[in-house]
């Protein structure tokens, strides 16, 4: 299954400054900081990684849930929906909470 470019597209632009990497993972698009994840769009959904101490925080908002992957729960993982994503608030607290997580570990 393919990517929605459109997607990748917003995320591009919202990690333009950072030293980010892109990599195919799982039929879908992960953007890395150093080698680590912080974001990315799996089975047409955008995902984020935001760490287990950010997840209640982050379930709090709106449109966003738990991460499955092959139905078990992605600890420290939650997808967000379209409506949620196009909201530039929401985003931006999501793809804060996922950047500060991953700055805090060491690069891989």
């Amino acid at each position: 299954m393919a990517y929605d470019e459109g997607l990748a597209h917003l995320f591009r632009e919202e990690l333009g400054d950072l030293p980010i990497s892109e990599k195919k993972m799982f039929g879908g698009l992960a953007f890395m900081l150093y080698g680590n994840m912080v974001c990315g769009i799996y089975q047409s959904q955008p995902m984020f990684r935001i760490g287990r101490d950010n997840t209640a925080s982050a379930l709090a908002l709106a449109g966003v849930s738990q991460m499955q992957m092959k139905g078990k729960p992605m600890v420290g993982y939650v997808d967000c929906s379209d409506e949620c994503f196009a909201d530039d608030a929401r985003r931006a607290t999501l793809l804060a909470m996922a950047l500060a997580f991953v700055k805090s570990m060491p690069p891989k």
